[in-house]
């Protein structure tokens, strides 16, 4: 499978490598058996999955005009911080600060529409602790001021926040084959990196169309592709994504060019096999349904990875690719 990969469940990844991991990693879920999830146990999951976000909309709902963060919220409904972030991410396309300022400025914007006497009781029953910073949050979120809204001015509608329904949170779910325990590491990838919000993330193909002048150029392992996720900030709601290779020792790297060292760790290994325009439905199986029913617990401290293979065709979006999301232990 190529430097610093080793399969914790097998001795050898056999002679065509990733490839034949992929291809047992298809087979469907099967009822009973060592190793695999029942029936049953899928359905449950799914059954927490949305209790999971509900119970997070539940909260934001009942609670964003206080002064609540992320450790609130997820110490709230029972989850940890990093579970919570990306799983609510994965089902409602919304990181959760963003659901939080933006579920409290549309309604201070409806305040201040119906000529709400005062800007600053606005501000602090949305949860500001002054004029000033409420008033910096709503002219970056609609690009006008309270002052102008509340004397007839109008708000973009298109970027207000309207309350998820609880129980359409997690509406597109698939069947899922069971991940593959790898070990892998430590890696050392070269690529071009960029910054993303979770859901502005439409510049990632071209990110990749902008890094393949340098394939073939940096003495990397030939035929497999990495995309790094790493940087994670979820107050901004951001990520740094880095689409590379991985070399044995990195030479002279060009300046548009970042190193990432993969130190060696656990990982789970999921399978994508539909387009990738897909890959978020399978993203939001990882962290709606399957995560919530595992005995594994993700390292949110660590970076996860898209990899590519010589089956995956740029040209189609088609082939299928892997997730891998490090795990504690």
């Amino acid at each position: 499978m190529g430097p610093g990969f080793r399969r914790e469940s097998e001795g050898e990844a056999g002679a065509t490598g990733i490839s034949t991991a992929r291809a047992k990693s298809a087979r469907p879920v099967k009822s009973g058996g060592e190793g695999w999830r029942n029936v049953g146990a899928v359905k449950a999951s799914r059954e927490m999955a949305v209790r999971f976000v509900g119970r997070v909309i539940w909260y934001i709902e009942s609670n964003f005009r206080k002064g609540v963060g992320l450790d609130d919220i997820a110490a709230a409904c029972g989850v940890s911080r990093f579970h919570m972030c990306r799983g609510f991410a994965a089902a409602t396309g919304y990181p959760v600060m963003e659901y939080l300022r933006g579920r409290r400025l549309t309604e201070a914007a409806r305040q201040l529409a119906a000529g709400a006497p005062s800007i600053l009781d606005v501000a602090l029953e949305a949860g500001y602790g002054s004029h000033q910073a409420f008033t910096r949050a709503f002219r970056d979120r609609f690009g006008v001021t309270p002052e102008t809204v509340r004397e007839g001015g109008a708000v973009d509608q298109t970027l207000l926040v309207e309350p998820i329904r609880m129980d359409r949170a997690n509406e597109t779910t698939i069947e899922m084959a069971e991940p593959r325990r790898e070990k892998c590491g430590p890696l050392t990838i070269v690529g071009l990196s960029r910054r993303y919000k979770y859901r502005e993330v439409g510049g990632i193909p071209a990110q990749w169309v902008q890094f393949q002048p340098f394939e073939g150029t940096l003495g990397e392992q030939k035929g497999l592709w990495y995309g790094v996720c790493d940087g994670f900030d979820e107050a901004e709601g951001s990520f740094r994504y880095t689409c590379g290779v991985a070399v044995e020792q990195p030479g002279e790297v060009p300046a548009e060019l970042e190193v990432i060292k993969l130190a060696e760790r656990s990982y789970l290994a999921f399978a994508h096999k539909g387009h990738i325009s897909e890959l978020r439905h399978t993203m939001n199986a990882i962290w709606s349904q399957y995560m919530p029913a595992s005995a594994d617990t993700p390292d949110g401290d660590s970076p996860l990875f898209e990899l590519y293979d010589e089956k995956f065709d740029p040209r189609t979006g088609r082939g299928g690719l892997e997730i891998w999301i490090p795990i504690k232990g």
